[in-house]
């Protein structure tokens, strides 16, 4: 819908010759390994998917979310917006700060204008939510390591708070800190407008969402409250290039 990854020395002195060189012929053993490569940090990829209860279009791609969030090499996030709500169904779940967020990455990725489904990847590329195989494309492209990535973990020290640590890496700019928190799947009955009569299940809803550090290459530990309205599935913590850049890290928790 439009509006918008020794040798053992001993024994018979021939014997070992023999080992040693059987080994070396097939190749197995490594007298020299050479330089090794520099740490490199393996980020799941964020997948953001934009929706409406209230759009017959996006059934499909929330079916589609449900899936990638069973993956461990994906971060789904689903985000409520809220200019269908006129339509006959009010989303309970929309927001309008999601719906601004959609339009801040329409502006940073050169979209002319807001749609449902909208899958953002990587907050590098966007596409169609339905459409599985561009997705998938997506995402591929976006996996394995990135030598530029901090290393992302998150902890509980203690009831009610969580513990973001961020490592050193190189950051050509500021880039945004975002928590964002998320609901276990919801099933919906829905009963007026384009969508009525379906049954609508949705996969890790946001709740919340609230940028709380800035992040310029230095190492960060920060320890930060997870509030009542906080969701009851779990969070994610995105670092994210200011004015809706490239996510170039991000780590999830479940509750």
């Amino acid at each position: 819908m439009v509006a918008f990854g020794a040798l053992h020395y001993g024994g018979v002195v021939m014997r070992n010759v023999l080992i040693i060189g059987l080994a070396l012929i097939a190749g197995i053993v490594v007298l020299n390994r050479g330089p090794q490569a520099a740490d490199t940090v393996s980020s799941p990829v964020v997948v953001e998917l934009f929706t409406s209860q209230g759009c017959s279009s996006c059934p499909p791609a929330e079916a589609f979310l449900v899936d990638l969030a069973k993956r461990r090499d994906v971060i789904a996030l689903e985000f409520h917006v809220s200019y269908w709500d006129y339509i006959g169904w009010k989303d309970p779940f929309a927001k309008r700060e999601y719906t601004q967020r959609q339009r801040s990455y329409v502006k940073a990725l050169g979209g002319r204008s807001l749609y449902t489904p909208q899958m953002v990847i990587a907050g590098q590329e966007h596409a169609v939510g339905s459409h599985r195989s561009r997705v998938n494309r997506s995402i591929e492209n976006f996996s394995g390591t990135n030598p530029k990535a901090p290393k992302l973990s998150l902890s509980k020290p203690a009831k009610g708070q969580l513990k973001i640590d961020i490592g050193a890496g190189e950051a050509d700019g500021q880039y945004d800190v975002i928590f964002v928190t998320y609901d276990k799947p919801h099933i919906t009955q829905v009963t007026r407008g384009e969508n009525e009569g379906r049954k609508l299940i949705n996969a890790n809803v946001v709740r919340s969402m609230q940028q709380v550090a800035n992040w310029n290459g230095q190492a960060l530990s920060k320890v930060i409250s997870v509030g009542s309205k906080a969701g009851n599935g779990g969070c994610a913590v995105l670092i994210q290039k200011r004015n809706h850049g490239p996510i170039v890290a991000a780590a999830q928790l479940q509750f």
